[in-house]
């Protein structure tokens, strides 16, 4: 079982303190490290007045420099705003800087502000992104290859550097709704839930990947993104947490999310209370983490994680708070799992 952190980059309300946040999430990287994490990964979002930082591997490729091991990824780049052989070459560029340790997870987007900035409607995302991932694989062959589809038409073209990992770096892709988990069947590696997934659908939508993957002749990889936090008493983390999760929610719930929250019809009703913690959260004590994380491997079949401490909407835990989170989880939930 592989557990990774997701670095959450902002620095609410108005981004002016976004360096300091970066020198952080840093930090935060090199301590994962250290005690065992697998991989680090970065989000997109753009006009974001928290500062969210909207180049993910941009941030990766600053983590990767600061460390030797740790997976470096996106979660998600937001492929259908961007030309697919730019991404192919910055992709390949991070992966032999970092010595082949680039996963690339891919979305859709979901944020209409997203995808006004790069002028794309939202009708052609799906278009786009079915080209761009195909477009992707062939830039990465090291040959001369050429595409003409609905929405990119390419010529004969050869995209140098290849990456260090062969084919190509793991496409993984993040999807909610049961059509998008089926596409990442047939064309990904990899798939990323969201991360208030309840787990009852995420044990459907696992078995409509994994039928997918089985026709496609691909491997499954189910990747759970979850909130966490570990502290010496499940109070201690759920004080901590409380706030934090409930700003992140309304943020999703704002954004056309619904899915995430049912039996919250209104943004009033989603409070921490309200949130089945036991399935959307990993919190508590190292043992109660622990327990959890098995809970989702046996019940959905999960292979990896990607963990949550800090939230980027809000801001918070405190760095000082996250580090202590990061050290505690690293020093007494990772050594149990198997």
């Amino acid at each position: 079982m592989k557990v990774a952190m997701f670095g959450s980059i902002a620095s609410p309300p108005d981004g002016e303190h976004i360096e300091e946040r970066l020198e952080e999430i840093c930090r935060e990287a090199v301590l994962a490290e250290s005690c065992g994490f697998d991989g680090i990964f970065f989000g997109e979002h753009h006009q974001d007045k928290k500062g969210y930082l909207p180049s993910p591997l941009i941030v990766a490729a600053n983590v990767a420099g600061r460390t030797g091991t740790l997976k470096v990824g996106t979660n998600l780049v937001l492929l259908p705003l961007h030309h697919p052989i730019k991404v192919a070459e910055d992709a390949a560029s991070l992966d032999v800087m970092s010595h082949g340790r680039l996963i690339l997870g891919v979305g859709l987007g979901y944020l209409q502000r997203d995808l006004a900035t790069f002028g794309i409607p939202s009708k052609d995302r799906v278009g786009r992104f079915e080209e761009a991932i195909s477009i992707l694989r062939k830039a990465w062959s090291g040959e001369v290859f050429s595409h003409h589809g609905s929405h990119y038409h390419i010529p004969d073209t050869q995209v140098l550097s290849r990456p260090s990992q062969r084919p190509g770096p793991p496409i993984w892709t993040g999807a909610v709704e049961p059509p998008a988990v089926k596409r990442a069947g047939r064309i990904s590696d990899g798939w990323i839930t969201a991360p208030g997934l309840p787990m009852d659908f995420a044990r459907e939508c696992a078995g409509l990947y994994r039928e997918e993957t089985a026709k496609a002749g691909r491997k499954a990889t189910v990747v759970i993104m979850r909130d966490a936090w570990v502290a010496a008493s499940r109070a201690e983390a759920e004080r901590l947490m409380a706030g934090e999760l409930e700003t992140a929610y309304k943020y999703y719930f704002a954004g056309g999310q619904h899915r995430l929250f049912k039996g919250m019809p209104t943004e009033t009703d989603i409070t921490f209370n309200n949130i089945d913690r036991d399935e959307r959260l990993v919190i508590g004590t190292p043992d109660e983490c622990v327990e959890k994380l098995y809970r989702w491997r046996e019940e959905v079949g999960a292979d990896y994680f990607i963990l949550r401490f800090r939230q980027a909407h809000s801001g918070g835990p405190p760095h000082s708070e996250t580090m202590k989170a990061i050290e505690l989880f690293g020093s007494k939930v990772l050594p149990q799992l198997k």
